[in-house]
C-alpha cells in the first residue's frame, strides 16, 4: 500500500431486512489474487481510517489482496487523467467528482469497463437518481449502460453561522422559504455585523472561473430554481434555445452578478477554487455559503462549540413555491480498459456496494457522505439523528426530496463545457467586462452549443 501526504481538512446496519441475505459477509469464490486501486483521500482522517478497514475486511474475507493508494484530490483527478490518456492504469478507480468529470466523456470513448453486471447486484437497493447518474452514453456501442458504481451520495446544503446571524440581530427561524427572498435575507447582516467586525460578507457565492466543481454547482442550483433544469434532458438532446432556459439563465446571471457588484460576496471569490469557500466559511468571512457536503461542518467535529453553531438547511422552495431539485452527485468505483486485473476488481466493487459495507463505511467517516440506498437512511437512526444538527438536514435534502443527477450524465459534452468554465466566463464577462447578463447568457449557450454538438447522442 502507498499513501500520499494528507491536504489539509480546510482543502479541498439496522433495519435492512430489505437486503435479505445481502447483509451477509460477502466471500469472493474466487482464486486469491490481486487489484491495484486508487481512492480518494478523505477529507477528515476518519474517512481513511474507513476505508482502510473496508479494504481489511474485504481482505479477509475474500482473500485476496488490495494495492490502494489514497491520493489527495488535485494530485489524483492529474493521476487519473494521465493514466487514461497514456493505458497505465490501475484496476480500480475512484475520484469525488468522477461522475461529472471523469466518467462521462471516457465512457463515451469506450475506455471504460461495463459494470451491469456489478451495478445489478444491488440494482433494487438504489436511489432512483443514483442509478441514473451511474449510466452512460457510449458513442461506438450507441448505447447507455453502467460504467460506473456508486457507493455514496452528495448533494448542496445551506451552511451558515448562527451565531452570526444572531449578532445582527435576526433569527434563523424568520428565514423565508423561497430562493431570491431567503438569499436576500443575509444580504442586510453585512451592514450590521461590520459595525464590529472588519471584512465579514453575506453571501458565499461562488462566481469563479477556477473551479473545478463549485462554480459550476453553484449556477446550476440557481438555473434550476429558476425554472431552467431541462438545458439538457434524459435523453442527452440539449434545449439551449428554449426560451424558458434562456429566461432562467439570464435570471441567474443577474443574481449572481448584483449580488457581487453590491459587494455582497468577496471580491476575491471571482477567482475561487473549491476549497477557498470553505476557508472562508471557517475564518467567518462569510455568513452563509452553499456547498456540496457536509465537509464544512464535518472539518470542525471535534469543536463541538463551533459544529454546534452551524446551521444546516435545505433548499428553499423556488420564487413560485415550488420544492427546487437538487443535483445529486454520486462517488463511486469505475475500472478502466487496461485493467490487467479485472475480475478481482469487479469483486472489490461488488463488496463495496453491499448496503450494509456501505453503510458501515459511510457512518465511519463521519456522514460526510450519504449511502445512496434509501433504505439505509430511513432503518439505520445515524442517518435521521435529531441530536445531530447537520446531519439529519442533509441526509433528508439528498435521499428523501426530490433530486435530478448532474447534467454530464445526459451528455458528456456538459463535461467539456464545465471543465471549459462557461458560467464562471458569463459572470466574470457581467462583472468585469460591463456585458449585459442577456449578451453574456446568449454567448455562454452559444458556447455550450457548440461543445455539446461534438456529442451527437443516438435516440432509439
Amino acid at each position: 500500500m502507498s499513501k500520499l501526504s494528507r491536504r489539509s481538512v480546510l482543502r479541498a446496519s439496522l433495519g435492512i431486512a430489505a437486503a435479505g441475505t445481502l447483509a451477509r459477509p460477502y466471500i469472493s469464490n474466487a482464486q486469491a489474487k490481486s487489484a491495484t486501486v486508487w481512492w480518494n483521500q478523505g477529507f477528515v482522517p476518519e474517512e481513511d481510517a474507513a476505508f482502510t478497514t473496508l479494504v481489511a475486511d474485504y481482505e479477509k474475507a475474500s482473500g485476496n489482496k488490495i494495492d490502494y493508494s489514497l491520493v489527495p484530490f488535485a494530485p489524483l483527478m492529474q493521476k487519473i487523467v494521465s493514466a487514461l490518456t497514456s493505458g497505465d492504469v490501475p484496476d480500480v478507480m475512484n475520484h469525488d467528482i468522477a461522475d461529472a468529470a471523469v466518467v462521462p466523456q471516457n465512457a463515451w470513448h469506450d475506455k471504460l469497463i461495463d459494470l451491469t453486471d456489478v451495478v445489478e447486484t444491488q440494482k433494487a437497493q438504489y436511489h432512483p437518481t443514483a442509478l441514473l447518474a451511474a449510466q452512460y452514453y457510449n458513442s461506438t456501442t450507441k448505447k447507455r449502460s453502467y460504467y460506473y458504481a456508486p457507493c455514496k451520495a452528495a448533494v448542496l446544503p445551506f451552511h451558515i453561522w448562527n451565531s452570526l446571524v444572531e449578532k445582527a440581530g435576526y433569527k434563523m427561524s424568520d428565514a423565508p422559504k423561497t430562493w431570491d427572498a431567503f438569499w436576500d435575507f443575509f444580504k442586510p447582516m453585512q451592514g450590521k455585523l461590520r459595525e464590529s467586525m472588519r471584512g465579514v460578507y453575506s453571501l458565499g457565492l461562488q462566481p469563479t472561473t477556477v473551479g473545478p466543481a463549485d462554480g459550476n454547482n453553484t449556477f446550476h442550483h440557481f438555473l434550476i430554481a429558476y425554472g431552467g433544469n431541462g438545458i439538457v434532458t434524459k435523453d442527452g438532446v440539449p434545449h439551449l434555445d428554449d426560451p424558458q432556459v434562456k429566461e432562467a439563465v439570464v435570471k441567474a446571471l443577474t443574481y449572481i452578478t448584483t449580488a457581487y457588484k453590491d459587494g455582497y460576496v468577496p471580491p476575491g471569490a471571482l477567482s475561487w477554487n473549491d476549497a477557498d469557500d470553505n476557508n472562508a466559511f471557517h475564518a467567518k468571512q462569510i455568513v452563509m455559503d452553499l456547498d456540496g457536503t457536509i465537509s464544512t461542518e464535518v472539518a470542525l467535529y471535534h469543536n463541538k462549540a463551533e459544529y454546534d453553531d452551524i446551521v444546516t438547511m435545505p433548499l428553499p422552495l423556488d420564487n413560485a413555491g415550488k420544492p427546487v431539485p437538487a443535483q445529486l452527485g454520486v462517488g463511486g468505483a469505475f475500472i478502466p480498459k487496461g485493467a490487467q486485473n479485472v475480475e478481482v476488481a469487479k469483486d472489490f466493487i461488488k463488496y463495496i456496494i453491499q448496503p450494509k459495507v456501505v453503510n458501515e463505511y459511510l457512518k465511519s467517516g463521519l456522514g460526510r457522505w450519504l449511502p445512496p440506498m434509501p433504505e439505509l437512511v430511513k432503518s439505520d437512526p445515524f442517518w435521521l439523528d435529531p441530536k445531530d444538527p447537520h446531519r439529519s438536514t442533509y441526509a433528508r435534502e439528498a435521499i428523501l426530496s426530490p433530486t435530478v443527477p448532474n447534467y454530464p450524465v445526459f451528455n458528456p459534452g456538459y463535461a467539456e463545457a464545465n471543465a471549459q468554465q462557461i458560467w464562471g466566463s458569463a459572470v466574470a464577462d457581467v462583472v468585469r467586462n460591463g456585458k449585459s447578463p442577456e449578451a453574456s447568457a446568449e454567448y455562454a449557450l452559444k458556447q455550450i452549443g457548440n461543445v455539446l454538438a461534438k456529442y451527437p447522442i443516438a435516440q432509439s
